[in-house]
């Protein structure tokens, strides 16, 4: 078995999915999630307005709708949360996004005034945090605030990972990278791309052009000049084509060097440490 083919079992990608079985699959894995332990009563998710936080938002709150109807009862609910840092760019499209999933309960928490107060505790014992730490700042702060209002729901946080995110590392540890369940998990970008098609999304929140938007010197730099790879490129990879030695090279090292984000914390008796 070749590096590809390990990294493509490892995630569990398909070739080819059927939109309406992997949304269903989603969906029943939320639900037996939480019947299987009933003092949990919900979901918890950031919605940025992009494509993977529209489709895990949208899929939880119809898992939510299932279980409240077969309940007869509003048990469950979906809490939906805006986390900007200041005013963010995109906003029309978060608000889209909203629309779109119509959760059981929005919250917008500003996480500005926390992570500058976070900034300024730094550089006051000498630490002077650069541009790209301070924008794990604002993935960590996003999910301990999540995580909050988990814990005054009795829920728990999804995560967004999918497996084009998993193969590069392309999140932050104990950020956007801390959850519960990850319900997209399996999936490539063109997978949930076509889900959301068929879910009757608005075209433009899956179409526009994926950012972390956390970097305040390159605002809204678009993930794939980030990676230096187009998803394009990833998600062939992912499903077993041929693509570019550069870009598989890339994609390799990425995998290889990110490994320690997808293992538990590290102990004596594992073997990635030796």
């Amino acid at each position: 078995m070749n590096l590809q083919q390990a990294i493509i079992e490892e995630l569990q990608v398909k070739p080819t999915i059927d939109p309406q079985e992997e949304i269903r699959t989603s969906i029943n894995f939320m639900k037996n999630y939480l019947k299987k332990h009933p003092f949990l009563k919900g979901l918890v998710l950031g919605i940025s307005g992009g494509q993977d936080s529209t489709l895990a938002g949208k899929l939880a709150q119809m898992a939510v709708d299932e279980l409240n109807d077969e309940a007869g009862a509003q048990t469950y609910s979906f809490n939906a949360v805006r986390l900007p840092y200041g005013l963010q760019f995109d906003e029309e499209d978060c608000q889209d996004a909203l629309d779109f999933i119509q959760p059981t309960k929005v919250y917008t928490v500003n996480i500005k005034d926390a992570v500058d107060a976070s900034k300024r505790a730094l550089d006051a014992s000498g630490i002077t945090l650069s541009d790209f730490a301070k924008g794990n700042e604002k993935a960590r702060e996003r999910m301990k605030v999540q995580y909050s209002i988990a814990a005054m729901h009795h829920a728990v946080v999804l995560g967004t990972d999918h497996a084009a995110e998993a193969i590069t590392g392309f999140y932050t540890k104990y950020g956007d990278g801390g959850a519960d369940l990850v319900p997209l998990f399996r999936l490539n970008k063109r997978q949930g791309k076509q889900m959301l098609k068929v879910l009757g999304c608005p075209e433009h929140l899956y179409t526009k052009v994926p950012t972390a938007d956390l970097e305040e010197n390159r605002p809204a730099l678009p993930d794939e000049v980030a990676l230096g790879v187009p998803y394009e490129q990833i998600d062939d990879y992912l499903e077993g084509k041929e693509i570019p030695s550069e870009s598989r090279e890339k994609i390799e090292g990425y995998y290889l060097r990110s490994q320690h984000k997808r293992h538990m914390p590290i102990t004596i008796f594992d073997e990635f440490w030796k």
